[in-house]
C-alpha cells in the first residue's frame, strides 16, 4: 500500500525538497504551507494535495490534517518542518516577537503533533521526524529564542520516543547544518536596536563571520535524503544529522568540555 507522509513549512527550502523526494519514491504527499496559494510546482504533482496550515493555528491544523485523511486515508509520516530563526539581542525584542518565536518553533510543533497523534495511536504504527537544527546542540551568540527552540525541540522529541514506542509510532530528530535556502530571508528574523551600543560590536563580527560559515551550507536536498532515511530505515535511531558541518559542530560539543568549546567558537567567530 503506498504510503503517506504530511509535511509542515512545504513552501520552500527543506519542506519542499523533502514534498518532491517523497513524490519521486511514489508516496502520497500532503505538503501543507501558510499560503498555498502561491504554490504552483508542487500542485502539478500527482498524488500531492497542497493545503493550508499555520501551525499557529488550531484550526487550519486540523482542517490539514483531516484534509490528508480524507484524500489518502491515512498519515504514515509526519515531518515537523514549520518554523524561522529569530536572531538579535534578546533586549531588542518585546514579548510579541519573543512568543512568536516559541508558538512556530515549539507550540506549533507539539499541536501539529498532538492532531496527528491520534491516528497513528489507532494504526498502532507511524513516524514522526522533528525537524530540529544543530542548533538544538550548539549555539551561536545573538541565538538566545533560536536556539531556546531548538533545545526544547531535542528535549521534547527524546522524551516522546519514550511516550510513543510503547505502541508502535517512532519518534525521530533530524539535525541539519547552515542549508541554502531562504533562511536568510523571510525564515530569518533579525532584530536590533542600534541604540543597544553595547552589542553592536558583537552583531558585526557574528554577521561577518556567519558569511564564511554559509558558504559550506548544504543543498536542502542533503536534508530530505536524511529525513527519507529516518523514515524508512526501520529502526530505532532517534538522531539524525545532516550535513559535513553539523556532524562537525555537533561531534565537537560532544568530545569537548563547556570551556574548550565556547572558546574554539569565539575564536572562529573573532570575538
Amino acid at each position: 500500500m503506498t504510503k503517506t507522509i504530511l509535511i509542515t513549512g512545504a513552501s520552500s527550502g527543506i519542506g519542499k525538497a523533502t514534498a518532491k523526494h517523497f513524490r519521486a519514491q511514489d508516496w502520497n504527499v500532503i505538503a501543507t504551507m501558510r499560503s498555498p496559494d502561491n504554490e504552483t510546482e508542487l500542485t502539478s504533482l500527482d498524488n500531492v494535495l497542497v493545503t493550508k496550515l499555520d501551525v499557529t493555528d488550531q484550526a487550519s491544523i486540523d482542517a490539514a490534517v483531516n484534509a490528508g485523511l480524507d484524500r489518502f486515508g491515512a498519515i504514515d509520516v509526519l515531518v515537523n518542518n514549520a518554523g524561522y530563526g529569530a536572531y538579535g539581542p534578546l533586549e531588542a525584542f518585546d514579548m510579541d516577537g519573543i512568543r512568536r518565536q516559541f508558538d512556530t518553533n515549539v507550540i506549533g510543533l507539539l499541536a501539529t503533533t498532538k492532531a496527528v497523534l491520534p491516528h497513528m495511536r489507532q494504526a498502532k504504527s507511524g513516524t514522526i521526524i522533528n525537524i530540529s537544527s544543530m542548533g538544538g546542540k550548539i549555539t551561536f551568540p545573538l541565538g538566545t529564542l533560536y536556539h531556546g527552540t531548538k533545545f526544547a525541540v531535542e528535549g521534547i522529541s527524546e522524551a516522546l520516543h519514550y511516550e510513543l514506542e510503547s505502541f508502535g509510532v517512532r519518534m525521530k530528530i533530524v539535525e541539519p547544518g547552515m542549508i541554502n535556502t531562504d533562511f536568510g530571508g523571510r525564515s530569518f528574523d533579525f532584530q536590533n536596536d542600534e541604540g543597544l551600543t553595547e552589542y553592536q560590536e558583537l552583531i558585526r563580527k557574528l554577521f561577518a563571520a556567519f558569511e564564511t560559515i554559509a558558504e559550506a551550507g548544504s543543498d536542502a536536498s542533503v536534508v530530505a535524503d536524511v529525513i527519507w532515511k529516518a523514515a524508512t530505515d526501520g529502526t530505532a535511531t532517534l538522531r539524525y544529522t545532516a550535513g559535513a558541518d553539523a556532524v562537525e559542530y555537533i561531534a565537537n560539543r560532544k568530545a569537548l568540555d563547556d570551556e574548550t568549546f565556547i572558546g574554539g567558537m569565539k575564536a572562529q567567530l573573532g570575538l
